[in-house]
């Protein structure tokens, strides 16, 4: 059985069918990327899953269990957390704090929470600005604090919207090698919407393209980056050259 299972999930304001009929199932340990054009439905796909929005057909499924949301906070209890485009921490409590408050909030054990929150920035790299405020911290320093206030909450689902997009070349690098070394340290299910096509590629297990509200291709990296269809959903179908996306090597 899959960890997380997505079944014929759609959503519908008014009249934008913004996903539509969606599948998509998630074991442990695995990295799974979602990509598709600008205006796709990736970020309201999200949204479902995490349980921020209610589905107008279908479920989310946690262990086989069917996720009751909204509100969000049953879904982070169950154990799926998502991290958000443009980061937003506490700006008047400090690092640690802003990590104690998710930990606050997650599915341990209470009494832990202190614990929970500096391994959580331990892992992430840190530790040793956890009496900082957020405001000492670089675009890639806030991101790897959205990410350890994720972490604290102890979740088994962990959905990653876009934690290397604006970051310079080195540090994605080392944001692609955190991703990695999340999964392996919880053995996490991770889905990850990213615009930065290599990282993407490099980390991803399995690929979905989304288009439109749709599934439109699945499969493995170099698989999906040569599909026809996922090209002409980029560059139009009357590109005049239908080169792969962009995958590292």
């Amino acid at each position: 059985m899959s960890l997380l299972r997505a079944e014929r999930l759609g959503k519908r304001f008014g009249g934008l069918q913004a996903v539509d009929d969606v599948d998509l199932s998630v074991e442990a340990g695995e990295i799974v990327g979602v990509i598709g054009p600008n205006g796709a439905g990736k970020t309201t796909f999200f949204s479902l899953l995490a349980g921020s929005i209610a589905p107008s057909t279908g479920r989310v499924l946690l262990d086989g269990v069917p996720l009751r949301c909204p509100p969000a906070f049953r879904a982070v209890r169950a154990g799926i957390v998502r991290t958000h485009q443009i980061v937003r921490p506490f700006h008047g409590l400090t690092v640690l704090e802003n990590a104690l408050v998710a930990a606050h909030n997650g599915r341990g054990a209470r009494g832990n929470e202190r614990q929970r929150a500096l391994e959580a920035l331990t892992l992430v790299g840190l530790a040793d600005r956890k009496d900082q405020m957020p405001d000492s911290l670089t675009l890639a320093g806030r991101k790897k604090l959205e990410l350890a206030r994720a972490l604290a909450t102890d979740p088994r689902v962990l959905l990653l919207d876009e934690v290397i997009a604006g970051v310079n070349p080195s540090e994605a690098l080392e944001m692609t090698d955190l991703i990695r070394r999340v999964r392996d340290a919880r053995g996490l299910a991770l889905l990850i919407i990213e615009h930065v096509m290599p990282a993407l590629m490099s980390l991803s297990q399995r690929v979905v393209v989304l288009d439109a509200g749709k599934k439109i291709a699945e499969g493995l990296p170099a698989q999906v980056a040569r599909d026809p269809e996922v090209i002409a959903a980029y560059l139009g179908r009357n590109a005049a050259a239908h080169a792969p996306l962009q995958a590292a090597p």
